[in-house]
Order: C-alpha cells, then sequence, then structure tokens
C-alpha cells in the first residue's frame, strides 16, 4: 500500500477543507473519530454481515468498496490529527483469524483504545485491522488504493459544490 502517497493526498483534503471552513485552529479529532464509527457503520450495513434475520444480499463490491475507502479517509484523517508521518508506520500483513462481524467489532475496540490513547501504536493496530476487514471482504490494495484516488477528487468536487 501506497501510505506516503495516501497521506499526502489526504493533508491536502484536510487542510482544503479546514481553510474553507475556517477550521485550521480546531480540534477535529473527535469529531473525525465519530465520523470513522458512523463510517463503519455504513460499510456494515451495505455487507449485511450482521443481518441474520434478513435474507436480502450484500451490497454490490464496488458499493461496499467505496463505503470501505470513506473509512480510509478518516483513518488517515486521524493519523494525521496526531502528527503521524507515514514513514513511521510499519503495517504487517496477517490474516483475520476472525469471520467479518467479529473483525467490524475488533476495528471498533481499537478506534476507542486509540481515540484514548492517540498512540502510534494503537494507530498502527488500527490500520492492521482495517486492513484485515479489508482482505475479509476480499478487497486488494490496487483496489482499495484506487477507489481512494477517486473517492479524493469526489471528496474536492463535493467542497466545490458546497457539499
Amino acid at each position: 500500500m501506497q501510505l506516503q502517497k495516501l497521506f499526502h493526498m489526504q493533508k491536502a483534503l484536510d487542510t482544503h477543507i479546514e481553510e474553507k471552513h475556517g477550521l485550521q485552529d480546531k480540534d477535529l479529532f473527535d469529531r473525525k473519530v465519530l465520523a470513522l464509527l458512523v463510517e463503519i457503520g455504513e460499510l456494515a450495513n451495505e455487507t449485511r454481515s450482521f443481518k441474520f434475520w434478513s435474507v436480502k444480499p450484500s451490497s454490490a463490491k464496488d458499493v461496499i468498496l467505496e463505503e470501505f475507502v470513506d473509512g480510509v479517509h478518516f483513518i488517515l484523517s486521524l493519523g494525521l490529527e496526531c502528527e503521524f508521518d507515514a514513514e513511521q508506520i510499519d503495517v504487517n500483513e496477517h490474516e483475520s483469524s476472525l469471520n467479518v462481524t467479529e473483525q467490524f467489532l475488533n476495528v471498533c475496540d481499537i478506534i476507542s483504545i486509540f481515540q484514548k490513547s492517540k498512540s502510534l501504536d494503537d494507530y498502527i493496530r488500527l490500520i492492521e485491522a482495517y486492513l484485515q476487514l479489508a482482505s475479509l471482504l476480499g478487497f486488494t490494495y490496487e483496489e482499495i488504493e484506487l477507489a481512494y484516488f477517486h473517492k479524493n477528487e469526489v471528496n474536492y468536487q463535493r467542497q466545490q459544490n458546497n457539499y
């Protein structure tokens, strides 16, 4: 994963949004944590992995990928809030022994831990857990990056259109 490039792109987007909305001196950490949790919920809803009571299938892969990438945006943004740099982040790739629903809960637990600690180690754990979720959902790094690039453009367009 091209973390350095993604961090650079996210920094530019965050700066654009903060300048446009006069938020340069605001502490946005908790709002970004909540936004990430909302995005995780939206992602879970599209996968329908927890909906044992329903026979309706999950959304299309591209819809799920777009929701996943929304989470990537906020994870990167949280790292920037903590002034982490991609060069500090050494992500270990390993498969999750959990199922999709359990991995969603694991990600949420780690978000809560990271919110309190704001530590680099917990941030890396969050990235690793989120990438494990990606693997369980069938996404490759290349698919994630391409979807991130596309959604980044959409986010700029939304800012231009006063989203």
